[in-house]
């Protein structure tokens, strides 16, 4: 994505409209300390690749925790994507890390599968 005041104007509009934006897979590919200054971003998700060596990696551990003391020092809400296992979840949990996915919740799933389990999962 380049930087451009025409994409800004574009996402400023969508803001107006109350879509809330969100930047994927943060830290790899072309996700920039940038647009955490110029875009109103509201959630960062953590890509999987730095979630899965936690907890016995040390740079995935630096790395993810790090992340997550940025986006709340920036008010920005933070999921970690590719939550494979409790070990994980505790850590992310122990961060403060506001919201969780992947296969330790569920694989994915067929559309009406997927339905039954988020009613299922309001009673």
């Amino acid at each position: 994505m380049e930087l451009t005041e025409k994409t800004v104007n574009n996402l400023k509009e969508l803001e107006d409209l109350g879509i809330r934006l969100a930047i994927d897979d943060f830290g790899t590919g072309y996700s920039s300390l940038a647009y955490l200054k110029r875009f109103n971003i509201d959630k960062l998700k953590i890509d999987r690749a730095f979630i899965k060596g936690v907890p016995g990696d040390t740079s995935d551990v630096e790395i993810t925790s790090t992340i997550i003391a940025m986006a709340r020092n920036l008010h920005i809400q933070v999921l970690a994507e590719g939550v494979e296992n409790q070990q994980q979840l505790a850590f992310l949990q122990g961060q403060s890390c506001d919201q969780y996915q992947g296969y330790y919740y569920a694989k994915p799933l067929p559309e009406e599968k997927a339905l039954q389990l988020l009613l299922n999962s309001q009673n």
